[in-house]
């Protein structure tokens, strides 16, 4: 248990001899009550709002019951003092010995610090991420939303929460045909015939080649010439496969791999989609009636449609939502819908990462899966917002129509998946993000991923160096470090509670913010054997004190590692 879990549990302890005393009633919420460190570091080591947020429920004042609680934190072992301050905030210090025991347990819990261990009642997350149209190689438009939602699902796992990826494949549906029409142009360009200018319509990438050549080997000539009845059906599941194959291999070379992969084709073939609507009817959700006109000036050709509606202004959408179109045919949200039913069939928490331009479908979903699901389980979106492309500080211009833009994997292979991960994460989702081919390989504390690349391999240069003198070996005398020293450690035992905090609010991005921060912590103490010789992590003449400071830098190091492993990069051992 971290330190932050520790004092929190001992702090609900005391609450909950105050609530026996009847200092506080039974009926007290303690779960906004937190621990945690001060704003200002010199108001000490640690804080609690507890005061301020059960005097309310106490009746009292917040100050009158911070008096009752602080006699019993400043009695726990490790606090040598406990301040309330301002209008009933309390602020302990603790003896140095505790801060020295955390950083004993960075080393030795190592690639498992600031992990929650699981148990056989883990709450089930399943996080759906990328989902992109089987139509054409991953680009910069998915990139974002991969690593974000890659990076979330390893954050949920370190917080404890059992964790499902999965991949919904959009192979339903007029864009498919359009595929399957456009690679069979390219199977027969394969067979060897002139094909000519890729008509409008139809996917002109190159990328279809491939597809084309794997058509032609598998079918030879079978079907040139042939009515689309014939080789359409054929050729939509290889092709929509091939693409598949396309897309795993495109988020391999980001390390990302989704445990599952459904099939919208699939779930409308099993009835499921019916079977979700009838569920709806019986709870009276679903009738046949028009939508309103579309607001503003209504379109010339517009005219009222019965349709099959989900009542949604129920669960507070601002409108009806059809399931089901006129002819018969599901709507992308009657599809939507029952996949979502499918998914809360075997997790207790959805997760869905998706782009900003999806977000007037959120309300919608949302309301079906609480009515679905009588409530039982819930959907969060992170809405992915997109990514402007530099070069030298110019913008990057592209056109998916034409076929010209930049693929995910030119991106890996120009930068490396580390750098194209962690820069991902270097704003919260949904906030544009530039990112400049130049800049993020540059050598300088503005460029994080270099920042926090760079202090972990300065530790691992440290490391070598030390074995190479004979300081590796032996017990340290962490008392040696200074204040300044002893304060990055402070920095770094917020580790845990910051995963624990990101995952809660579904937030990886918080993570590359604290490895920034704890990164620039130790280079500042580091630097500081720049002006004065005696600050140096190595000192030949003082083998214990060098000792000391190298026990501070694995832990350092050992935080970086982990909080990288959550983000899904690779800890530079040195930078060249």
């Amino acid at each position: 248990m971290s330190l932050y879990a520790r004092f929190q549990s001992k702090l609900d302890a005391i609450l909950a001899e105050l609530i026996a005393a009847g200092t506080l009633p039974e009926t007290v919420n303690t779960k906004p009550v937190a621990v945690e460190p001060p704003r200002d570091p010199s108001h000490g080591d640690l804080a609690t709002n507890a005061a301020m947020v059960l005097a309310g429920q106490a009746k009292t004042n917040p100050r009158a019951l911070a008096g009752e609680i602080a006699p019993k934190l400043e009695a726990l072992d490790g606090v040598t003092s406990v301040e309330i301050a301002g209008p009933g905030f309390i602020n302990m210090r603790l003896d140095p010995a505790v801060w020295n025991d955390e950083l004993h347990a960075m080393i030795a819990e190592g690639d498992a610090y600031g992990r929650v261990a699981t148990s056989g009642d883990t709450e089930t997350v399943n996080v759906e991420y990328v989902s992109a149209n089987p139509t054409g190689p991953m680009h910069m438009g998915h990139c974002r939303g991969a690593v974000v939602g890659d990076a979330l699902a390893n954050l949920l796992e370190w917080a404890g929460r059992d964790v499902t990826r999965e991949y919904y494949v959009n192979d339903a549906g007029s864009q498919i045909d359009t595929l399957s029409r456009s690679a069979h142009l390219r199977y027969r360009e394969a067979l060897g015939e002139d094909i000519g200018e890729i008509p409008e319509g139809l996917y002109p990438g190159d990328y279809l080649k491939p597809v084309g050549q794997a058509l032609a080997d598998e079918f030879g000539d079978t079907y040139v010439g042939k009515d689309e009845a014939e080789w359409l059906p054929v050729f939509k599941p290889f092709v929509v496969e091939r693409m598949m194959d396309m897309i795993r291999a495109d988020l391999a070379l980001l390390g990302i791999h989704h445990d599952l992969f459904a099939s919208e084709a699939e779930l409308q073939a099993s009835g499921k989609v019916e079977a979700a609507m009838e569920e709806l009817k019986a709870k009276d959700l679903v009738y046949d009636g028009m939508l309103e006109a579309p607001k503003g000036e209504t379109p010339e050709d517009w005219e009222p449609v019965e349709l099959t509606l989900f009542r949604s202004t129920q669960f507070g959408d601002d409108q009806d939502r059809p399931m089901k179109k006129s002819d018969g045919s599901w709507t992308y949200f009657g599809a939507d819908a029952a996949y979502h039913y499918q998914k809360a069939e075997k997790a207790d928490h959805l997760v869905n990462i998706w782009g900003a331009d999806h977000a007037g479908t959120v309300k919608r979903v949302q309301s079906a899966v609480n009515a679905l699901t009588d409530g039982e389980k819930s959907l969060d979106v992170k809405l992915v917002q997109m990514v402007r492309l530099f070069r030298d500080g110019e913008p990057v211009k592209m056109s998916k129509r034409s076929g010209n833009f930049v693929t995910l994997a030119d991106m890996v292979r120009e930068v490396g998946k580390d750098v194209v991960r962690f820069m991902m994460l270097t704003r919260k989702a949904d906030a544009p993000l530039d990112f400049d081919f130049a800049k993020v390989t540059e050598a300088t504390k503005e460029n994080p991923v270099f920042y926090v690349q760079y202090a972990h391999a300065r530790i691992s240069s440290l490391g070598r160096k030390a074995a190479e003198a004979g300081l590796d070996a032996g017990e340290a005398d962490l008392t040696l470090l200074d204040d300044e020293e002893r304060g990055v450690v402070k920095l770094a035992a917020q580790f845990p509670r910051q995963v624990r905090l990101a995952a809660d609010a579904y937030e990886p991005h918080r993570i590359a913010f604290y490895l920034y921060d704890l990164a620039a912590a130790f280079h500042a103490a580091w630097n500081r054997g720049n002006d004065d010789p005696s600050k140096r992590f190595l000192l030949e003449d003082q083998p214990e004190l060098s000792r000391a400071r190298l026990e501070l830098a694995r832990a350092i190091g050992q935080v970086l590692r982990n909080g990288l492993a959550i983000m899904g990069v690779e800890a530079a051992e040195e930078m060249r």
